[in-house]
């Protein structure tokens, strides 16, 4: 028998896919297209098993699609700006771009290995001129249509990573990347201006009926609008006052202090000269806390007596003004109204600090007294102390107070958004350069489009400086001004590599196009993208920021969509040893060492197999092992099969007996559940349970049934099904399969199987029959038979007369199609 050697046969196959150009899509075909992507990666070394999931669930989707006639879609690139290949730079001596490309080789290399169907015509690297030169273009169309601008901001700074990150970089206080707890530095920063499309990011989530409800929560929490109040608190002795934004205007009378952010603008305006020392030592030290913890409720609340009052509008009564740690510049307007009685961290600020606890709304049942409360009361009940508005049920309340605030003058409805703008300024080299020059007599200019792309210098050095290399760049700073022609200087930022990712899926449909970013006609064709695969940490980050910059260039007249990915799924990770895979746990299993060893159908088998692909699952040798014995023993019946059938076809099939039915009808069932399997939410896990079911009743059947007694051209017909359905699963194995049958086609070009209808209609039926509560016989018969028929049949049988005995027979029951109840 012909012997199984994956290395061999996986490598011939993937030469000759390369030289028919069998993935190369057309731009334009009859065929109804299909948009088959998942989320690049990027470039920071090899690949491990748990990258190679959400590629192989991607494949199996093109396949499947091309097999169904559509015009497939399914490009491949790489994320490959960015911070760890600068970090390289610094600690090993080598430049960021020889590092990148030297991965992306590495990346490329594995991804081959494994027989992925991509058109590598349409490979990107975000790093290239071709590509960087239309990210720029995207930030000028933003800059003229005043979605980008810059501004003094607090921000988030890496002291490791040296450079600044956005919200969405920081996980509980720290460096996403690196771990390091992050300060806040004030420095001038580049924006987009993403909130004027919260709205619309918020609402259009609804229209994204194939995307998972979690991922769908995760954007509206980060959205996070809230419908509330805005009132001014005039401060006492100035013309200043202090605007808070409030979702309980309902407990306005409850109002004891105001607190600031310590980033506000206005800690400095109010207080006074001889408080500024101290107030000073109070920031230092809180700059040094993390800035996301110290809003918890359980962390530790600290504070600052500015030692100015503001008036409460709506009671007149004077409050004092506090500065506080537990207050976050970038939600509301980086003010509160603290009311103790009614929020447990104004609670404890207030008892630290032995500010009056006012309640203004209790519970139904009692009365509540500040002096005895351990902790505030955040639910509803009945408005208190609270002027007109006393017994109001605090649910009413407040609406009632919004519009009393508006007729008043006092106060007006306003909607807040957590979101806030998106921050792409990056103090680093590696990254596309944003496109902006300072000119000293026409202020600030943005690069003509005729002169892009601003082009990042190779010849940069490399120091842990906290600057970017190119400001010390004076080759690249020093430029003309396009105006007025006098002398100038270029921004020396560079954009967060989440501009890059934002737009790459358009990219994908032209290239290489070089007078524009992409075709609109050609890009209008392919989106949106009708299968997005990804990892769910990109939930908010990157598909946010692709949902945003669609909708302005839909906006803009670029694009007649305005959502990118109409289906999203999102892949479970591959653990080991119980972590998630990384190289300084020692748990990484490399895609490459079990090509070597298994083959590549075999892990692309094993990983789709080890559980439904959105979970998490754990990697088992003994699984892979597992996987690997159904491959040969697949192989080995193949080829036990093979002389039989090789001069066969399927014209004129005849199924002499019950056992040829039986096994042809399993055949139909399978390919019917494969198919099921696959169209209704990538159960590809109980898909490849289905082919190895159909190996076992193939095996059975030849095992049971005489060499001389095969049925042939039945034989044929489950072979080629079944080498059709193995295709996108372990498309080489599948490809010599087919090859070897006689085919001079490839595999990978035909359809993907049918299924009868009629071979799935069952003709008998086994029934058990039960005496008095317990089964003792059994008899196949028609599946149509009749009850009176099936009872003269059952009470004929020779075990059923043993029991019955002359006995009267009180019931005779009949389930149809399963089983037979007697009692006497």
């Amino acid at each position: 028998m012909k012997e199984y050697r994956p290395q061999e046969i996986e490598k011939k196959w993937q030469e000759v896919w390369e030289e028919k150009k069998v993935f190369y899509t057309p731009q334009r075909s009859e065929k109804p297209k299909y948009y088959a992507l998942v989320m690049f990666p990027y470039p920071s070394g090899t690949l491990h098993v748990g990258h190679v999931k959400n590629y192989v669930i991607g494949d199996i989707v093109a396949r499947y699609k091309r097999m169904r006639g559509y015009n497939v879609l399914h490009p491949f690139g790489y994320d490959a700006f960015g911070l760890p290949a600068e970090n390289a730079a610094i600690e090993k001596g080598i430049h960021p771009e020889e590092w990148t490309r030297k991965n992306i080789n590495t990346i490329r290399g594995q991804v081959k290995k494994l027989g992925i169907s991509y058109d590598w015509s349409r490979e990107i690297a975000t790093c290239d001129e071709e590509y960087y030169k239309w990210t720029q273009w995207i930030f000028l169309q933003l800059y003229k249509n005043g979605l980008a601008y810059k501004k003094k901001a607090a921000v988030n700074w890496c002291p490791k990573c040296k450079t600044v990150l956005a919200n969405e970089q920081v996980k509980d206080g720290k460096c996403e990347r690196c771990g390091t707890s992050v300060t806040i530095r004030h420095l001038e920063q580049w924006f987009f201006k993403i909130t004027d499309y919260a709205e619309r990011l918020l609402n259009d989530l609804d229209k994204l009926t194939g995307w998972p409800e979690h991922v769908k929560t995760m954007q509206r929490n980060w959205i996070g609008k809230s419908t509330g109040a805005e009132i001014d608190f005039p401060v006492e002795g100035s013309d200043t006052k202090i605007r808070v934004f409030t979702t309980r205007p309902d407990t306005l009378w409850g109002v004891t202090f105001m607190a600031l952010a310590p980033e506000s603008p206005l800690v400095e305006e109010l207080v006074p000269e001889e408080k500024k020392e101290e107030l000073q030592e109070f920031l230092e030290r809180v700059k040094q806390q993390d800035r996301f913890r110290r809003t918890s409720v359980e962390a530790e609340k600290e504070g600052f007596f500015l030692g100015r009052y503001a008036i409460n509008p709506v009671t007149g009564e004077r409050i004092p003004i506090y500065v506080a740690n537990y207050i976050l510049m970038e939600y509301g307007t980086g003010a509160i109204m603290g009311v103790p009685a009614h929020d447990q961290r104004d609670f404890s600020f207030a008892k630290k600090y032995g500010i009056p606890i006012k309640v203004v709304i209790k519970p139904a049942d009692r009365d509540l007294d500040p002096e005895k409360m351990e902790e505030a009361y955040e639910g509803e009940g009945i408005m208190v102390n609270s002027g007109p508005f006393d017994g109001t049920p605090s649910s009413e309340g407040i609406e009632k107070v919004i519009n009393w605030l508006e007729e008043k003058g006092i106060g007006k409805r306003s909607v807040q958004y957590k979101l806030r703008d998106w921050l792409i300024s990056r103090q680093r080299y590696w990254g596309a350069p944003i496109p902006i020059i300072y000119c000293e007599k026409c202020g600030v200019v943005p690069v003509p489009e005729e002169d892009l792309p601003v082009r990042l210098p190779k010849d940069v050095e490399f120091l842990p400086t906290g600057q970017s290399p190119l400001s010390f760049h004076e080759g690249f700073k020093k430029t003309k001004c396009p105006i007025c022609g006098g002398e100038a200087q270029r921004e020396t930022d560079t954009m967060d590599t989440f501009v890059d990712s934002s737009w790459y899926f358009l990219r994908y449909v032209n290239p290489h196009l070089e007078d524009k970013p992409f075709e609109p006609d050609d890009v209008n064709y392919w989106l949106p993208v009708d299968q997005y695969i990804g990892g769910v940490e990109h939930a908010v980050l990157h598909l946010l920021y692709s949902r945003f910059v669609t909708k302005v260039l839909h906006d803009l007249g670029y694009l007649n969509f305005d959502e990118p990915f109409t289906n999203l799924f999102t892949q479970g990770m591959i653990y080991k040893d119980g972590a998630k895979m990384s190289k300084s746990k020692g748990n990484v299993v490399s895609p490459d060492e079990m090509i070597e060893k298994y083959g590549a159908d075999t892990l692309r088998m094993y990983i789709l197999f080890m559980a439904p692909p959105e979970k998490d699952a754990e990697w088992s040798d003994a699984g892979i092992e597992g996987v690997h014995r159904f491959v040969k023993r697949l192989w080995n019946t193949f080829y036990t099969v093979l002389p039989f059938v090789k001069e066969e076809n399927t014209e004129n099939l005849v199924l002499k007996n019950s056992t040829e039915k039986e096994l042809r009808r399993k055949l139909h069932s399978i390919i019917k559940k494969i198919t099921e399997d696959i169209e209704g939410g990538f159960k590809f896990n109980t898909a490849i349970s289905g082919l190895m079911e159909l190996v076992n009743h193939l095996s059975q059947y030849l095992n049971s049934v005489p060499q001389e007694e095969w049925n042939r051209k039945l034989l044929r017909e489950i072979v080629e099904k079944l080498t059709l359905a193995l295709s996108p699963f372990a498309p080489h194995l599948a490809e010599e399969f087919w090859h070897d049958l006689g085919n001079e086609n490839l595999v990978v070009q035909q359809s993907w199987p049918s299924y009868d209808p009629k071979a799935l209609e069952v003709e008998e039926v086994e029934i058990a029959i039960q005496i008095n509560g317990k089964v003792r016989d059994k008899v196949v018969v028609p599946v149509d038979i009749s009850e009176e028929a099936l009872k003269r049949i059952v009470l004929e049988r020779e075990r059923v007369k043993e029991y019955v005995d002359g006995k009267p027979i009180k019931k005779f029951l009949y389930v149809r199609g399963r089983i037979v109840n007697i009692v006497v």
